[in-house]
């Protein structure tokens, strides 16, 4: 026991890019000018969802919620990231890592979960649209909604602490831009095989499955609306699950090559690429795309706007 506590360091260096100096400035602009997006972003779709009665629906509830997880989500991370890339010393307190694994696998897990719930969420809407607000009932929403943040913060208990057990023997530079599982795992120094066995197990439950349940809501889904006679109708239809449906693609898809594929030498910088992207990248266009894409949501931004200026006059 005391030659574990003993490999315990006080803090971490986070390594990301210090290899490439001249990658710092380009980087520091991006992640900054990421985070204002998504904060800005998710927030509004939190207020109009919110004070918009029209968009008190299942579908704008859900919507909401993954709004908000990606406000934490990137929180966890970009801020400290921001202040690395200004100092020459690039570290995190070994509680701050602690935090920032716990919090980040939560809210990932989360996420793997909420986009499940919100592909079964349409297909009621599509497939069984005479009986949606019987099915999603005010109840079920909070149910599946709850389950789906229990779920995640469960699974970040069990494998932070997992990790955590881990003994370091003094390693402390972790080769990432935060503190994440698979790089925490590789300044162990004993083996780290059931470790790595038990993350690809829980990556099949919180990645591959969810993953299967969409499709097979999106196999139905689209059979449902090929049945439509009007082009009107067939268009609406996938417009509503459109948006969607790009947002599961960019983060399960990035998610899953980061988890489910086997490490490799070669794929250090790519799976830093990768995390960058499910973590800060996609929380930014996740609004984007909603809105975007969504009519209703940009109406009721438009009848806020108009409240809001009726106000100050």
């Amino acid at each position: 026991m005391n030659w574990i506590n003993e490999s315990v360091p006080q803090e971490f260096i986070l390594l990301g890019f210090s290899d490439r100096p001249w990658l710092e400035l380009p980087l520091f602009v991006m992640f900054l000018f990421s985070y204002i997006l998504t904060i800005f972003g998710n927030l509004t779709i939190i207020l109009v969802s919110h004070l918009d009665f029209k968009l008190h629906t299942p579908m704008y509830f859900f919507l909401s919620n993954l709004s908000l997880l990606d406000l934490c989500y990137t929180t966890s991370t970009v801020p400290q990231m921001l202040v690395n890339i200004c100092n020459i010393r690039k570290v995190i307190s070994y509680g701050g890592c602690v935090a920032q694994l716990f919090i980040f696998l939560a809210l990932g897990s989360t996420e793997c979960l909420l986009l499940a719930v919100m592909s079964f969420d349409r297909f009621v809407a599509i497939c069984r649209p005479l009986h949606y607000s019987v099915i999603m009932h005010q109840r079920l929403c909070l149910q599946l909604a709850a389950a789906s943040w229990i779920s995640g913060f469960s699974n970040s208990v069990l494998q932070s602490t997992w990790t955590l057990q881990m003994p370091l023997c003094g390693h402390r530079e972790v080769d990432h831009f935060f503190c994440e599982v698979p790089a925490l795992l590789k300044l162990s120094c004993v083996d780290t095989t059931a470790n790595e066995a038990e993350l690809f197990l829980v990556s099949v439950l919180f990645l591959l499955i969810p993953v299967i349940l969409v499709l097979i809501s999106y196999a139905f889904i689209v059979r449902a609306v090929l049945r439509i006679q009007s082009a009107e109708g067939r268009r609406k239809a996938f417009g509503t699950c459109g948006s969607h449906l790009i947002v599961v693609s960019l983060f399960y898809g990035t998610a899953t090559s980061m988890y489910l594929q086997p490490p490799s030498p070669s794929s250090k910088d790519r799976g830093k690429m990768v995390s960058l992207f499910y973590g800060i990248i996609a929380p930014m266009l996740n609004p984007l795309i909603y809105t975007l894409r969504n009519r209703e949501v940009k109406e009721a931004f438009k009848r806020l706007a108009a409240r809001v200026f009726l106000i100050k006059r």
